[in-house]
């Protein structure tokens, strides 16, 4: 049971779930690429570098298994982070504005950049995350009703 599930009040249903975009172990695929190239030319310096690849996807692991996004019937619950948590739980009518950042490799691949707004100065800002403009129209929608 994840951190949302675990939160739920009673009668609240989740609505939308988003996690964080595979992008963000781009630069340690990388590196294990390049690694793995030059196994053939030096294979110490080969394996090293896809080693250090390797180590490189570990911290982006650990965010991407320990961040959750959620929408449900009643709130924004976002919870990043293992060790360090941070956690935002905005109620929807609390929700002042969302607004979503894509640069243009996040538009083909979708995904971008989620700052929420709410009410009492709250403005809270995460990145890399899948399918950010479905998020958004969830939000949108339930504050609308």
């Amino acid at each position: 049971m994840g951190y949302i599930e675990a939160n739920l009040l009673p009668g609240e249903t989740v609505v939308q779930r988003a996690r964080l975009h595979w992008i963000v172990f781009l630069k340690a695929v990388a590196v294990v690429i390049v690694g793995l190239a030059l196994l053939v030319v030096q294979p110490i310096v080969g394996a090293v570098i896809a080693g250090v690849g390797l180590i490189m996807a570990v911290p982006p692991f650990l965010e991407r298994t320990t961040s959750e996004f959620g929408v449900t019937s009643k709130r924004v619950i976002i919870k990043v982070g293992l060790i360090q948590r941070r956690t935002l739980e905005l109620l929807i009518r609390q929700v002042e504005a969302i607004s979503v950042d894509q640069s243009l490799m996040g538009r083909i691949f979708n995904f971008g950049t989620i700052t929420l707004t709410g009410t009492g100065g709250v403005r809270e800002t995460f990145q890399n995350i899948s399918n950010p403009l479905e998020f958004r129209r969830s939000i949108q929608s339930l504050s609308s009703s």
